[in-house]
């Protein structure tokens, strides 16, 4: 599969998944732009002007059709409203949810694999 084939695959897959961002009681809507079980990319409709950068974030992720997936995140750049997030905590079964998503065929779910395994062994 072709690397474009693979990337329109993958955001096909992402743009019908519902993303929210928490921390406390704010919410913020966003949308997918790269995403494994070491972190993701995320972009917000507005610029990114949140505070409390060490602060931990919870995103929620609502595939159509399929249990939620719940990842703990830092934020570990901003460019505008983009934001690069590092992921601090995802159970196994939350990491399997995610490579299970993105299928079993690109080079993105290679890497979760991989990611997968390694979690399989610390637990």
């Amino acid at each position: 599969m072709s690397l474009d084939a693979s990337r329109t695959q993958y955001q096909s897959i992402f743009d019908k998944t519902q993303a929210l961002l928490s921390r406390d009681e704010l919410e913020w809507s966003c949308e997918i732009i790269d995403i494994s079980s070491q972190g993701c990319l995320l972009r917000f409709k507005n610029t990114w002007e949140q505070q409390n950068i060490e602060a931990i974030y919870t995103l929620t992720l609502q595939p159509p059709e399929s249990t939620a997936i719940i990842m703990n995140l830092s934020i570990s750049h901003v460019i505008a409203n983009e934001v690069g997030f590092k992921c601090e905590h995802l159970d196994k079964n939350n990491s399997a949810l995610l490579y299970q998503l993105a299928g079993s065929d690109s080079d993105t779910n290679k890497l979760l694999a991989r990611d997968l395994i390694e979690l399989t062994h610390i637990a």
